[in-house]
């Protein structure tokens, strides 16, 4: 049985950018990982990191990452995927990033994550001896997302890698930025149309994180326009050779 391990930084970020593609290997008989990097709880969260969660209804007393990953949980069943993997690293509002407009600058210079992710990615990846790699590309440069490229790319792991158009900050503004984007430049650009079921699949994982949904779409109803905007597509970027070839995917 061929084995696929998507590197998620956030609890959605897979099932968002690329649930549909898993929902199809899982169908087609592969086994399907989704490990998320970022999933660590923080007792007594303050500032902007507090502010992260108020702002969606969720008050102090509630363990904001341990709702999220009971959400995940949820995600990955409706996707029909292995149970999901938590690592316990601090989102970024964790390590000094004090405002929105931060997530998406540079990374801090004191903010080392990328040297601790690599060994634990290096972890999953030989406990799991998976033949096919899925991680994003850090399309709308929030720092998490660059992290986990640079932390993945550093160990330069032997498998095929199809890197993930990060959805929804592809679509966020008509040129969203990419600070790693020449790293891309050159990879084969394949596209999954997915079948009906597989969209189905994707729209109830996405669904799933409810928690996310008002911030990132609007609701319910938003989620279901931006999906169906995007017509039942998931787009990549590829480096290595697909063995097995996945099909609906064309060859970019």
């Amino acid at each position: 049985m061929p084995t696929a391990l998507a590197l998620s930084p956030h609890l959605d970020d897979a099932a968002f950018s690329c649930g549909g593609l898993l929902a199809s290997l899982a169908q087609a008989g592969w086994r399907v990982v989704m490990a998320t990097l970022f999933t660590g709880s923080v007792a007594e969260p303050r500032g902007f990191a507090l502010a992260c969660q108020l702002d969606k209804g969720l008050g102090p007393e509630v363990d904001y990452m341990a709702l999220r990953r009971d959400e995940d949980v949820r995600a990955a069943a409706a996707l029909g995927i292995a149970p999901p993997v938590h690592l316990p690293f601090r989102e970024a509002p964790h390590r000094g990033y004090g405002s929105a407009p931060e997530l998406f600058a540079d990374t801090r210079a004191d903010d080392g994550v990328a040297a601790e992710l690599a060994p634990a990615i290096a972890g999953l990846i030989a406990a799991g001896s998976p033949d096919l790699l899925l991680a994003p590309q850090a399309i709308g440069g929030h720092v998490d997302h660059v992290q986990t490229v640079r932390a993945l790319r550093g160990l330069a792991p032997a498998q095929p890698i199809l890197w993930w158009s990060d959805f929804p900050y592809t679509v966020r503004e008509a040129a969203p930025k990419a600070p790693l984007a020449d790293l891309f430049a050159d990879l084969a650009e394949p596209a999954m149309r997915l079948a009906p079921d597989a969209q189905a699949r994707k729209r109830a994982a996405c669904a799933a994180y409810a928690s996310q949904i008002g911030f990132q779409f609007g609701g319910v109803a938003g989620l279901d326009a931006r999906l169906a905007r995007e017509e039942g597509a998931e787009r990549f970027r590829r480096s290595g050779r697909l063995v097995p070839a996945i099909p609906g995917l064309d060859a970019g």
